[in-house]
């Protein structure tokens, strides 16, 4: 814990603070916007951090994560419109609230419970990430197959309510990581002579393609984005709840911060699975279940802590194993990679002060838009009257600009148009992308460490049970691999 106090002087230097301040503003404006997501956010980032210090794009990349999933919920509770989905169960109670002339409570209620549940996961990942990273010290190649192989199941069987397109698409993804030069013999794969691909498909480019560019296709179509469900509710009255609200509500907070966390840590279930179970429990023990949907505060806070809670716990698989956890992790995986910095247990050995800069920077980044989103939040309505045919372009721009930077490469460009187009088609038809795009980061971990440990184990497949951590993560494949259908056999057996 010797890197703890630089670390915080890193966070609190002039510049940090002005990064924070830039990156926190960014996130809640695109969080509100309905249509972007914090995937696409911390994206279109990337390319501005290529010439910072690692710390400051850290603080950046992390500032505009956390407070994108706080923004969604200003326009789910004005407009009932969730600019995100982690604020879908949000906008239940959020605009009839609103309607009813209590939408200032709503929306002091929605940043009370975004800053507990955010801070509450950062303090469970300053927690957790150390002790778990030197656990992951002692993983070998055996070890990092069956974790590669966890991280697919999961990330395919939770991530999507279509098991089959997410298995589709997660195969997608591990054939194109396949590409680029054999990491054992050297010999050439899928490259179709392009030495572009000599290093295999870039990730930038495809995350840009898939989430950025995608979506700026999305809102030059006429039935993209922009489309308001409710008609704008105005502030009114008070700008927070009571305080005999908030202390009623405080159980519910910790409760669904405790399963954002949980949930956050679990390899491909998001924000919107965390706020919808949460908001089920605060249901589920409220003496007046009635009340909820109809315009209840204790939904909005279950919602919001639980979402936020979910930013700091999946980055702790991210960090620690170098596992993404859902789309947005997949993409601050990138982010890292670009500076050098390889995610899993030698952040926290040889990058220990960046490590706990990007914690430390969470924090003072939830605190920041609590402050900001009661003094902004009237006015972020505002830019979702933005034309998406007037956006869309903008984003375009953005994204081409910052594919082109990274390597100065034209075939970047095509390639970030090319994953557009797919990604866009892809929505269309409702193939979720984060399997493509977390098979393609674990595509490489599981090629060369099931190559590696039969080479070490003589082709002998046994290795993979005889080492006690290897066998642990075999057992949690076989239970993800069993949950889904456990709860299919389950739910079946209740319809009868």
């Amino acid at each position: 814990m010797d890197v703890l106090l630089p670390a915080l002087g890193n966070v609190l230097a002039p510049m940090a603070l002005l990064t924070l301040l830039l990156g926190t503003l960014a996130g809640m404006t695109i969080g509100a916007l309905p249509g972007l997501s914090s995937t696409m956010g911390v994206a279109l980032c990337i390319p501005i951090t290529f010439n910072m210090p690692p710390e400051l794009a850290l603080i950046l990349l992390g500032a505009v994560y956390v407070s994108s999933v706080y923004g969604g919920s200003v326009t789910a509770i004005l407009l009932r419109t969730p600019g995100t989905d982690a604020s879908i169960a949000t906008a239940l109670d959020g605009y009839p609230l609103a309607e009813a002339g209590r939408g200032g409570e709503a929306l002091g209620m929605a940043t009370l419970g975004s800053l507990f549940g955010g801070l509450f996961s950062v303090i469970v990942l300053i927690a957790i990430a150390p002790p778990l990273s030197t656990v992951a010290l002692a993983f070998g190649p055996q070890e990092y197959t069956v974790l590669a192989i966890f991280g697919l199941v999961t990330i395919v069987g939770v991530a999507s309510d279509r098991p089959l397109k997410g298995v589709l698409t997660a195969a997608v993804g591990l054939v194109l990581a396949a590409v680029g030069l054999d990491a054992f013999t050297g010999v050439q794969r899928f490259t179709f002579g392009q030495s572009e691909l000599f290093d295999g498909v870039p990730l930038l480019p495809v995350l840009i393609g898939l989430f950025s560019v995608s979506q700026a296709f999305n809102l030059c179509v006429p039935a993209g984005g922009g489309v308001l469900t409710g008609k704008e509710q105005k502030l009114k009255g008070r700008s927070l709840p009571l305080w005999n609200d908030i202390r009623r509500c405080l159980r519910t907070m910790l409760r669904s911060s405790v399963i954002g966390s949980v949930v956050g840590i679990l390899p491909g279930a998001g924000t919107s699975i965390a706020s919808f179970i949460s908001y089920n429990e605060a249901r589920r023990h409220s003496p007046t279940p009635e009340r909820f949907g109809k315009g209840e505060l204790e939904g909005v806070a279950a919602s919001e802590s639980a979402n936020n809670a979910v930013t700091g716990g999946t980055l702790i698989p991210t960090l620690t194993l170098g596992i993404p956890g859902n789309a947005v992790t997949a993409v601050f995986v990138g982010g890292l990679t670009i500076h050098g910095l390889i995610p899993g247990p030698s952040l926290f050995t040889d990058h220990a002060e960046t490590t706990y800069t990007l914690i430390l920077s969470l924090l003072f980044a939830n605190v920041l838009f609590a402050i900001l989103g009661l003094w902004l939040c009237r006015y972020l309505v505002v830019v979702t009257k933005v034309p998406g045919a007037v956006l869309g372009p903008m984003i375009l721009v953005f994204s081409v600009i910052g594919t082109y930077a990274l390597r100065n490469a034209v075939f970047d460009v095509w390639l970030a148009i090319a994953f557009g187009v797919v990604g866009y088609f892809m929505e269309r038809w409702r193939y979720p992308a984060a399997p493509l795009v977390i098979a393609l980061i674990l595509g490489p971990i599981l090629e060369v460490n099931f190559r590696r440990s039969m080479q070490i184990a003589h082709w002998d497949l046994t290795t993979f049970f005889t080492r006690p951590l290897s066998l642990t993560l075999c057992l949690l494949v076989v239970l993800a691999l069993a949950y889904p259908l456990w709860t299919q056999w389950r739910r079946r057996k209740l319809q009868r």
